[in-house]
């Protein structure tokens, strides 16, 4: 059994999205980290921040969406979503899943909230570079790492979702334009978007 824990309207929403992707059965438990004091103590069995996503597979936790992403892809090899080790994509794959999570995301976050700091003191740099690396990638073609969808692409379009169409954060150049048209017009984005506003 595959169990996923789920926040509605959150971070969680990319790996309910990659789940949807996978086409694979799996038990949702929702966290309700929005209460006063976050999600209940006992959840730190799970998630030692209370945060989500989380999921067990077989008696395992993984964390962190990356990381989730990563497992699952792998996990569900027939899905095709991750190419496989000694694959040339491999490595840029990997690449893509920690690079959204560790620096496209807080870029985001700093633009969003308008935090004021030296690129130089932090580990995700400026958002000026974000931007621009995105952009050359999906300018050179149609997904993040070539012309095939991968798990990298749940992650990457989550965000550029967010940043375009929500927060406002980013132009929506012809590259972006695309790449968001592409992605509306899969089955697995198309049931994740019907189960978000379902409350799930």
């Amino acid at each position: 059994m595959l169990i996923f824990y789920h926040a509605p309207q959150s971070r969680s929403g990319t790996t309910l999205w990659l789940l949807e992707e996978l086409g694979v059965p799996y038990q949702i438990e929702l966290v309700d980290i929005r209460r006063e004091g976050g999600a209940p103590e006992s959840y730190r069995a799970i998630q030692p921040h209370k945060k989500a996503p989380a999921i067990v597979h077989e008696g395992v936790v993984i964390t962190e969406r990356a990381a989730i992403a990563t497992y699952l892809a792998d996990a569900f090899p027939e899905a095709g979503l991750a190419p496989p080790i000694g694959d040339p994509r491999r490595g840029p794959y990997l690449s893509w899943l920690v690079y959204v999570d560790s620096v496209l995301d807080p870029c985001l976050s700093a633009k969003a909230f308008g935090w004021q700091y030296d690129a130089l003191t932090v580990s995700f740099g400026r958002f000026e570079d974000a931007v621009a690396h995105v952009e050359a990638t999906l300018s050179a073609h149609d997904y993040a790492v070539g012309d095939a969808f991968t798990a990298a692409d749940v992650s990457l379009a989550t965000a550029l979702h967010w940043a375009a169409h929500v927060a406002k954060l980013l132009p929506e150049t012809p590259a972006v334009r695309g790449y968001l048209d592409r992605i509306q017009k899969r089955p697995g984005f198309q049931r994740f978007m019907a189960k978000a506003m379902e409350g799930a």
